[in-house]
């Protein structure tokens, strides 16, 4: 069999694998930042109808401006916004996929705070765009003097702001947000996929006058929808106009559109696991030390712990119990999901009974 790299693929493609955590059966799934709760039996039953009628229709391609969805997008996050002003895609990696291509690219940089979401190198590198990545300070905080510091030294096209930040759960004031803004001229994408989960007010109230700006959030996480991928982005209405330059045509299906019309429906409803989850993030954090571990503060769904003398050998051990965490490659941390009270206790029992040195 031949293998990709003796095809003529592109030279900085050579050596590169596929994106993705481990997929396997394990009980306790605590590894890629899901919801826990399963949608509730009327939320699938309004989804199968709403499917119906789309599915009735599939001979016909979707609304490519999907109109209604964009209209409950804006009511959902409310700040004023308009339907004009929000898009959506195929996850949140689309949205960042869609906004390199129209704002990096070749001869263009994009500027993010390491470590952070992993796939910003990546899709940095896919759009041809160069990734700079600036180190945090301690306990990966950035601060308006560090960011804007990074901004005049590297001059980007592009600057990503994750908010609260994968992998480490840290957050940002929007006073930072607001100083990145005001020392570039280039595009601000604040990635806010773990917002509904971090106390912190949306960085979406920053939008007015502010053309450059873009907030980015997903349904995967708090509205516990991570399977139908289903991504948004608010900004100016000019920014919007960008993305629908690059992107493919009819790109969101027509049964993706009616699951998500249907699931912003119901928001109250599923919104109402994030405080389950919370609870479950700060039990966590709490627990930690006892067992000889040091817990960074989280804003998020998950908790990046330190103190652990060999990752592998606990990944392991805990993986050999039917826990599944996440070694993002950050030494002597390892990441771990809120999930459902249960599966907390299975993952601190099993934690406890492993050795740590």
């Amino acid at each position: 069999m031949t293998d990709f790299s003796e095809l003529p693929i592109r030279d900085d493609l050579r050596g590169e694998r596929p994106y993705g955590a481990p997929q396997l059966a394990v009980p306790v799934q605590l590894n890629v930042n899901e919801n826990p709760h399963a949608p509730s039996a009327a939320l699938v039953h309004d989804i199968l109808a709403e499917a119906s009628a789309a599915v009735a229709d599939a001979n016909r391609y979707p609304d490519r401006e999907f109109a209604d969805l964009r209209s409950a997008l804006a009511g959902y996050l409310g700040h004023g916004l308009g339907a004009e002003q929000l898009w959506a895609a195929n996850g949140s990696n689309e949205i960042f996929q869609q906004f390199l291509q129209a704002f990096g690219g070749p001869g263009r940089t994009m500027l993010g705070f390491d470590p952070t979401y992993s796939m910003y190198p990546l899709l940095s590198r896919i759009t041809g765009t160069e990734y700079v990545g600036v180190p945090r300070l301690a306990d990966f905080e950035i601060t308006a003097e560090h960011a804007v510091a990074a901004v005049e030294a590297h001059r980007p096209d592009v600057v990503v702001l994750c908010r609260p930040n994968n992998p480490t759960g840290t957050g940002l004031g929007l006073d930072v947000i607001e100083a990145v803004y005001a020392a570039t001229a280039g595009m601000v994408i604040v990635d806010e996929a773990y917002q509904e989960f971090s106390e912190a007010p949306s960085a979406a109230g920053l939008l007015p006058g502010r053309e450059r700006l873009a907030i980015s959030r997903t349904m995967s996480k708090a509205f516990a929808f991570a399977g139908i991928r289903l991504g948004y982005l608010a900004a100016d209405p000019a920014v919007i106009d960008a993305l629908r330059i690059v992107r493919l045509p009819y790109h969101l299906s027509g049964l993706t559109q009616a699951a998500a019309r249907v699931a912003l429906r119901h928001a109250p409803e599923l919104l109402a696991t994030v405080q389950d989850i919370k609870r479950q993030r700060d039990r966590i954090s709490a627990s930690l030390p006892g067992l000889g571990y040091r817990p960074y503060a989280s804003e998020s769904n998950f908790v990046l712990f330190d103190g652990v003398v060999d990752p592998k050998r606990t990944f392991q051990g805990l993986l050999d119990r039917g826990v599944i965490v996440r070694d993002i490659g950050i030494p002597h941390t390892l990441r771990v999901t809120a999930g459902t009270g249960t599966e907390t206790s299975a993952f601190l029992k099993a934690l406890a009974a492993l050795p740590n040195d």
